[in-house]
């Protein structure tokens, strides 16, 4: 590790996160719309991005910065067990192919926002449209959390913020600083900002990636020696090589399972898909998103090459951006730096957003002010979207990082607790109302029960997100288990109350509704009915 300022790093790192900051000002200007205080332009950008705005934008949504350092900081702490990111990003997209274009049509004919507004809508039911609002809103908290640790990780291995100093002011001064530059342009631009930064951050996490993944095996000798020095790691460690024990092969499947069907049930990934202009842009972005997933496979090989690299870290979090800085020249470490802090930034912007407009439109309206109008409904989604960040940076100053990274994994067991809800709800109106709010009790409560009983090195409760199957013996993703409860309990109480004839809520939506888009002259058309649509 470099003693003091890697000011050539530093210098590279602050170029590019001034150039970004001038780009997400500028945004508000991008696309202007006649009438700006609305939901549909603050936090959807107008629902006018094309193909490449919105493969961009979820690309920067969903391969954050927290991504690019945890994923091979995982692979560099428990060797492949590591790499249940890769197939669960391979698995998501022949699902969302299936629902997502569904729920663009739907929420473009009605004027939706939120999963929330389409749940209420689909079921008639304020309470279990509430219920689906109040679990974004927790899940995506310590996901915003966790995109301010990578910026603290960077900053520390440049040997500014987060060091010995004993003034918190002084210690997480940059960090501040990076807060309320995002704060500031995101309440400006809404999601034209993030939409705009994420051409600049992907394209440096692309070169990034293709540089470190030629240049620094070269100076390493090799993949075999990379691979060797990886494997004899973990073989001394008592962890079984490279490939997972038996025994762990459970917790992998399962948790790779569970976080596919849970990751586009996050409120920014609804908020960049309802960004789109048209059906056909949700489709064609399931087809080339896959593009990420060979990005992430390679990005995790970095844990094997900080191993070999010799990085030693006590912090785990610390280990790629260590790897960079050792292993690169000082002005390179700065644009992987760089890539990695503007990483942090757009999702960021993203979740704090999606966050806002859950609050706003499926608590604010619905339940505090009825008669808001478009206007008032814009200006509480800033100030909350204000609200959103400044908790994710007292999260990330008061308590420790494990504790962040542990209650976003909790976050991936409840959000996963809304997937009957939105997509079963895409697909029929079989399930009643009632039955799928107590699925979702259940399913919550089971899964919080459960995380709070496991136990790691650092932490009494909520130290993983795998315990025991019941009735298989077998560890497993607690989310996956909470969710079979949760559409089992569904299933049972949809045949009671039926049975009971209970009040079933208005349906405001039509077969139709399901397959709408908006040809090229703007005007709405209807696309043929698929087999799916046989469920209405």
């Amino acid at each position: 590790m470099k003693d003091g300022v890697n000011g050539v790093a530093l210098g590279v790192f602050i170029f590019f996160f001034l150039a970004v900051t001038a780009m997400g000002f500028l945004a508000a200007r991008w696309r202007r719309a006649a009438d700006e205080h609305t939901l549909d332009e603050w936090g959807l950008g107008g629902r006018s991005f094309g193909t490449w705005v919105t493969w961009f934008l979820l690309g920067g949504d969903l391969y954050t910065a927290y991504t690019f350092v945890a994923v091979p900081a995982a692979v560099y702490a428990a060797g492949a067990a590591g790499f249940f990111a890769v197939p669960y990003t391979i698995l998501v997209y022949p699902l969302i192919f299936t629902f997502l274009p569904r729920l663009w049509s739907v929420s473009h004919r009605h004027g939706y926002v939120t999963t929330s507004d389409f749940v209420r809508g689909r079921f008639g039911s304020k309470g279990l449209s509430l219920a689906v609002a109040v679990t974004g809103i927790l899940a995506t908290m310590p996901y915003i959390a966790l995109q301010l640790v990578g910026i603290q990780a960077v900053l520390d291995v440049m040997g500014v913020g987060g060091g010995a100093s004993s003034n918190w002011f002084v210690k997480d001064l940059p960090l501040l600083i990076a807060f309320g530059v995002l704060a500031a342009y995101t309440y400006s631009s809404g999601l034209r900002a993030p939409a705009l930064i994420a051409f600049v951050k992907d394209t440096l996490i692309y070169i990034v990636i293709a540089v470190a993944i030629i240049y620094i095996p070269i100076k390493l000798g090799g993949f075999d020696e990379i691979f060797k020095a990886a494997g004899a790691k973990y073989t001394a460690a008592g962890a079984g090589g490279l490939v997972p024990a038996e025994a762990g092969q459970w917790t992998y499947a399962t948790l790779a399972l569970g976080s596919a069907l849970a990751l586009f049930m996050y409120p920014h990934s609804v908020t960049a898909t309802l960004s789109g202009r048209s059906r056909e842009v949700i489709r064609r972005n399931t087809t080339i998103l896959p593009l990420y997933s060979l990005m992430l496979g390679l990005l995790a090989l970095l844990g094997f090459m900080a191993i070999a690299a010799g990085v030693k870290v006590t912090n785990g979090q610390l280990a790629i951006p260590q790897l960079f800085e050792n292993m690169f020249p000082d002005w390179f470490a700065g644009v992987a730096f760089a890539a990695i802090g503007i990483g942090a930034l757009v999702p960021a912007a993203i979740m704090s957003i999606a966050a806002a407009n859950l609050f706003t439109r499926n608590i604010y309206k619905d339940f505090i002010n009825p008669a808001a109008t478009p206007r008032q409904e814009t200006r509480v989604s800033k100030l909350v979207s204000l609200l959103v960040k400044v908790g994710a940076l007292v999260f990330v100053l008061t308590m420790d990082k494990t504790v962040a990274i542990n209650f976003q994994l909790l976050g991936g067991i409840w959000i996963l607790q809304t997937f009957p809800s939105l997509v079963g709800g895409l697909f029929t109106r079989w399930f009643h109302r009632w039955a799928l709010l107590g699925g979702w009790a259940v399913g919550m409560l089971y899964g919080t029960i459960a995380a709070y009983g496991v136990a790691s090195p650092t932490q009494a409760h909520f130290g993983g997100s795998a315990k025991d199957i019941p009735g298989i013996g077998e560890i497993g993703y607690i989310g996956l288990t909470a969710f079979v409860l949760n559409a089992a309990v569904a299933v049972v109480l949809t045949f009671a109350l039926r049975a009971l004839k209970a009040p079933e809520g208005v349906d405001e939506t039509s077969p139709g509704d399901y397959t709408a888009d908006v040809g090229d002259a703007g005007v709405e058309t209807e696309l043929p009915p698929t087999t799916a649509d046989a469920s209405h």
